[in-house]
């Protein structure tokens, strides 16, 4: 089933001179149940794909259907809506409140979103596979980057989402976190039936991935796994 289709995106920063074309008619589409990866360089289009896809931000030109939704058609309140219900969004700044425990994260996270989240045992569990159980009572001044990155993951499949759409979630992991990682996000996919986007460089990730973009000077192309190990090797 697809939950989300980009038609001929286009989008500008700037005017006059300093107009920039970040991305260039792009075209995409995700389903319930697989992984998509999306690899690029620093400046590529990567991040603005991805906060167009969640609807954070509009394109010039083109348009965004998300549960068979035409963003453009919704009002505010509405998108605010559908980011809240059916996407959770895993950004390279974390986006943790410094103030708050890890537990208080998720706390805060039912006062604004009461229905639907996962039960104690199931977060639990999720905590206990990232390794960061133990880690409930911390502020996140009080950990390593690697250890705010899957929090901040946690956080966002805490609410069951139909859609994740993650920003290099495994800039600040090892290789044995990024396997790891890397094998809840196929899980999630395959066996929640969620659609699951990654933009990253993080050629790691490609054994997880069913479907693998490449994005490049703002145009995207649909590639395959033998042709990233052609280039890798």
């Amino acid at each position: 089933m697809t939950i989300l289709k980009l038609n001929n995106i286009n989008k500008y920063f700037g005017e006059g001179s300093s107009r920039v074309h970040v991305l260039k008619d792009v075209n995409f589409t995700a389903k319930k149940g697989e992984l998509n990866l999306v690899l690029g360089p620093s400046g590529s289009g990567k991040s603005t794909f991805l906060t167009i896809a969640g609807g954070l931000q509009t394109p010039s030109s083109g348009n965004v259907q998300l549960e068979n939704a035409d963003i453009k058609s919704l009002s505010n309140k509405q998108r605010d809506s559908l980011r809240l219900n059916n996407i959770g969004f895993i950004l390279q700044a974390y986006n943790l409140i410094p103030y708050l425990t890890v537990k208080e994260q998720f706390q805060l996270v039912d006062k604004v979103k009461k229905n639907h989240n996962l039960d104690k045992e199931a977060l639990e569990s999720l905590l206990k596979q990232l390794d960061i159980d133990e880690l409930i009572n911390k502020y996140p001044g009080e950990l390593s980057g690697g250890q705010n990155q899957r929090v901040a993951i946690a956080r966002a499949l805490y609410t069951k989402p139909d859609m994740v759409l993650a920003d290099e979630p495994t800039a600040a992991l090892d290789s044995q976190r990024v396997l790891e990682v890397g094998k809840i996000f196929h899980d999630l996919a395959h066996k929640h039936n969620i659609s699951v986007i990654i933009v990253t460089h993080d050629l790691r990730l490609t054994e997880f991935a069913d479907n693998i973009y490449q994005i490049m000077d703002g145009k995207m192309t649909l590639n395959n796994k033998e042709n990233i190990k052609e280039a890798q090797s």
